[in-house]
């Protein structure tokens, strides 16, 4: 590429506001293995099962008979998209872990034939990933305002560019903005999470505002521990692909052969647990921490939990945050719901 064209590119890229410097997720990464396998049980948090083979796996997945809640969010919004935008009187989507922001175009679609689409704001921490979905909205919806957020969910909400800054010195008020997060992906919060996740999301937004949330809902436990322990093992090589991430960055030593996949649905928390068992005594080598960590046989390291929902509680959580349930949608086997949440204003 000359200068010339890089210039050219540089012109029409959507903008991009990177908050993750290049050093975050090797410190995030080291944090969380740390404390995860320092702590009883040991455990793994669940975003880092995502790196390139991740993904594909993730992907694979999403296409089993067995995992249905991308079908059933997917057969939702297509239902509903129109009456979504409706609902939300929103000229703006921000989407919360947009990845590739497939799905989305269900609700941009949408919200262009209702003539009330104006911006997209998508949201997620892979640099590389956001800014590709990003070219390829902005190219797909010619004038529709395009403005990534590279982030953290923890850490960086507060910068949605919910606000036009582009807008004149004294213009009216903007319409509301709708933020959303698909896929389920609240239910890989802790309950004792949540809140402040919750929180955080209500605190980016203004009164009259929308927040778009997408829950699995609870069901029978079969089903539920299908969709995460398939019959052709994808989802088992997506569990231990985890370790092979550990030992790529970390320089650790984790026999993939040494542990096995398990699902299980805890039925008090009303969530799926994912865990890798260790098969034989055993001990891992972490150069990158200095850390050596020990397992015995049969001991069981949780690496993902996906908590289940009722409506009731859906609209407790939410109520909680300052966020008023106006619609909730569920697909035609009551399997999973998408709710649409207003903000308030808290007194």
């Amino acid at each position: 590429m000359t200068v010339s064209d890089e210039a050219v590119q540089a012109a029409v890229d959507p903008a991009v506001d990177n908050w993750l410097d290049a050093g975050w997720s090797d410190r995030e990464l080291r944090a969380d293995v740390s404390v995860g396998l320092s702590s009883t049980p040991k455990e793994l948090p669940p975003k880092w099962f995502y790196d390139d083979l991740g993904s594909e796996l993730f992907d694979e997945i999403t296409r089993l008979d067995e995992y249905y809640p991308t079908r059933r969010e997917r057969e939702i919004l297509e239902r509903e998209a129109d009456a979504i935008a409706a609902a939300s009187e929103a000229d703006c989507i921000a989407e919360l872990g947009s990845g590739t922001s497939t799905k989305t175009r269900i609700l941009l679609d949408a919200f262009a034939a209702a003539g009330q689409l104006r911006r997209y704001v998508p949201f997620d921490n892979s640099a590389a990933t956001l800014r590709a979905a990003a070219r390829e909205v902005a190219d797909a919806y010619p004038g529709l305002a395009v403005r990534g957020v590279v982030g953290d969910f923890e850490h960086h909400l507060g910068h949605l560019p919910l606000d036009d800054v582009d807008a004149p010195t004294g213009a009216l008020p903007r319409a509301p903005a709708m933020v959303m997060l698909l896929g389920g992906t609240v239910g890989n919060f802790s309950p004792a999470r949540r809140p402040a996740f919750l929180d955080a999301v209500a605190g980016a937004m203004q009164t009259g505002d929308t927040f778009l949330l997408g829950t699995d809902l609870v069901k029978d436990a079969g089903r539920l521990v299908a969709a995460y322990d398939d019959a052709a093992g994808v989802t088992a090589r997506f569990n231990l692909n985890v370790l092979s991430v550990l030992n790529r960055r970390l320089g650790a030593d984790f026999d993939l052969d040494a542990f096995a996949h398990e699902a299980v649905f805890d039925a008090g928390n009303e969530w799926i647990e994912m865990r890798l068992r260790s098969l034989r005594t055993q001990t891992v080598h972490i150069p990158a921490l200095e850390m050596t960590v020990d397992f015995v046989a049969g001991e069981r390291m949780r690496t993902e939990i996906s908590a289940k929902f009722r409506p009731e509680r859906v609209r407790a959580e939410l109520g909680a945050a300052g966020l008023v349930v106006q619609r909730m949608w569920t697909d035609a086997e009551g399997d999973y719901a998408l709710t649409l949440a207003r903000r308030v204003r808290r007194t």
